[in-house]
């Protein structure tokens, strides 16, 4: 099977309160958590990508910070390759803050397929959630201390 273009996305990962914000999604198998953002369009700076992600996801402007890991996801090394053995997809995580607070938690305007809302999960508790990348629960602590490597390599 051929592969696609390589994509790259940007993530924006928010915590508040000892919480991360995470969009809420649903497929075949169940309720699973994603960080917010997504692809890059041709001619698009990384940055612009993630601010553009972040209003169509959860309708937030955000402050984006540094970047924290970069995650590579080949789709044939990992559970879903049934699915997704075309994907080639390189991630950049930066730590981002909110420009305002989110009152009433509200999907953006052009949400992803399978989201179905937004939720904030409490780092204390990650492990209890399907989560994608799944490394974000031993890269991030409840007191919000990271890897200190950036590089994640191919992971789920």
């Amino acid at each position: 099977m051929d592969m696609k273009p390589i994509r790259n996305s940007a993530k924006a990962l928010i915590i508040q309160d000892g919480k991360l914000l995470c969009t809420k999604n649903k497929d075949q198998f169940g309720i699973f958590y994603l960080l917010p953002g997504g692809g890059q369009e041709p001619g698009e700076t990384i940055v612009d990508a993630l601010k553009r992600e972040c209003q169509e996801e959860i309708s937030a402007e955000i402050a984006i910070g540094d970047l924290l890991f970069v995650r590579e996801y080949i789709g044939k090394n990992h559970e879903f390759a049934e699915w997704d053995s075309d994907i080639h997809q390189i991630e950049f995580i930066f730590s981002c803050a909110l420009k305002s607070p989110i009152g009433d938690l509200k999907t953006g305007n052009v949400p992803d397929v399978w989201q179905i809302g937004i939720e904030w999960i409490q780092l204390s508790r990650l492990n209890e959630y399907r989560i994608y990348p799944s490394v974000l629960k031993s890269a991030v602590t409840p007191e919000g201390i990271f890897f200190d490597k950036v590089y994640l390599g191919d992971v789920n």
